[in-house]
């Protein structure tokens, strides 16, 4: 099992910079992909960035060359850094944990944390 707990959301002011942070407890040695989703209201959860345990990442087409994802393998960390934040980007972030170990017949099981508020204020 692997337990996710996200810091770093708040109230921002559009064109402002906030980090996100997300520290992994118990088995990160079965983690591979580690990212972050985001759900706003009224909308579904989506991707927006995630990095696999070798280093490779993928965006969103919507935060790139705004957001960057870094990841502490060791640590079972991993951060998202903000800038140029718009009033779109208001959601809930979500940290996620893929799993190398662990299956299931649709795919690998997914840990996720409790979220943390992003606002952006126009």
């Amino acid at each position: 099992q692997v337990q996710l707990v996200e810091s770093g959301g708040g109230l921002v002011q559009a064109g402002g910079s906030l980090t996100l942070s997300c520290a992994a407890s118990g088995s990160i040695n079965s983690i591979n992909t580690m990212g972050w989703y985001r759900q706003a209201p009224g909308k579904q959860r989506e991707l927006v960035a995630t990095m696999a345990s070798g280093g490779s990442t993928n965006y969103a087409d919507f935060v790139k060359g705004r957001f960057t994802i870094s990841r502490d393998n060791a640590k079972g960390t991993v951060s998202l850094q903000m800038n140029s934040l718009k009033p779109e980007d208001t959601a809930i972030y979500y940290c996620n944990a893929a799993s190398r170990i662990y299956w299931t017949s649709s795919g690998p099981v997914n840990y996720w944390g409790k979220g943390t508020l992003v606002t952006v204020s126009s």
